[in-house]
């Protein structure tokens, strides 16, 4: 298998092989973790690039120009002084990894939300952009801290294959504390919703999101899980991951929106 995991020093941080990783030293020995790691053992002084490998993501933020917002390169992103902002930094409490996306914001040609989002890229620094064939999985470990109406915080999104510019599947956290999955019908569009867990805002949670077969998602929420059939239009496109904050309501205002805490994201592919 080819996976980019989480690795934790019990004695000094060590390599990770690419994937999302909060690290912190302890004693001595490593333990290999391909989930969530507790929040106690990040750093809140440092940027979000000393406490996780960020080295297979891009970030896109809600500012820029019109249509076009700023992207951050994984370079930029890396080590205990790497980038951080407004939009994205490291909870000086918790060391947490915090996405915020007001309802004002730059969006994407496509969509009239704004974003603080990753962006899946290989390790080389060109995009991720896999295949439905094998076994495709994202971990993440979240809480979303506040909502206006309803975020994102996990999709699987098409790549190169066709024209369209749907997500394959959005995992959605709304004000009232449900968690929904959204499948696409088809690269047309036209989403289902299926409702799948309920966590109240500001509480801890866990979400797993993959593909499997070519054919099948995989989602796991909490614990439970669920399988959605791929309609076979999605067959030509390859896929990339995606989480972070992208706020699912717009207005003028630039204090509400979503702020999301990440502590602990992992991909793997085989």
């Amino acid at each position: 298998m080819r996976m980019r995991t989480l690795l934790t020093s019990l004695a000094t941080v060590t390599a990770v092989t690419g994937g999302l990783a909060l690290m912190a030293p302890a004693a001595s020995g490593s333990t290999h973790i391909t989930g969530a790691v507790a929040s106690p053992l990040a750093d809140p002084t440092v940027a979000p690039g000393g406490n996780f490998d960020l080295g297979v993501w891009q970030l896109q933020e809600p500012v820029g120009s019109p249509g076009s917002p700023t992207t951050i390169s994984s370079a930029r992103l890396q080590g205990a002084n790497g980038f951080q902002d407004s939009y994205f930094y490291t909870d000086t409490r918790d060391g947490a990894m915090t996405f915020w996306a007001p309802e004002k914001g730059v969006t994407t040609p496509n969509s009239n939300y704004a974003r603080s989002e990753l962006r899946e890229m290989n390790r080389s620094g060109s995009a991720a952009n896999w295949s439905l064939s094998g076994t495709h999985t994202m971990k993440a470990t979240l809480r979303v801290v506040s909502v206006t109406s309803n975020v994102c915080v996990g999709q699987i999104h098409l790549g190169t294959g066709g024209t369209s510019t749907k997500p394959l599947l959005e995992l959605y956290y709304r004000s009232s504390g449900d968690i929904v999955l959204g499948t696409e019908n088809s690269p047309d569009g036209g989403q289902t919703l299926h409702t799948v867990g309920n966590v109240a805002v500001g509480k801890t949670w866990s979400y797993t999101i993959g593909v499997s077969g070519g054919n099948t998602i995989n989602l796991t929420v909490n614990g439970s899980t669920t399988h959605y059939a791929i309609p076979s239009s999605f067959n030509a496109y390859k896929q990339y991951f995606k989480a972070g904050s992208y706020n699912q309501s717009s207005s003028d205002s630039t204090t509400k929106g979503a702020r999301v805490a990440f502590y602990g994201l992992t991909v793997s592919h085989s």
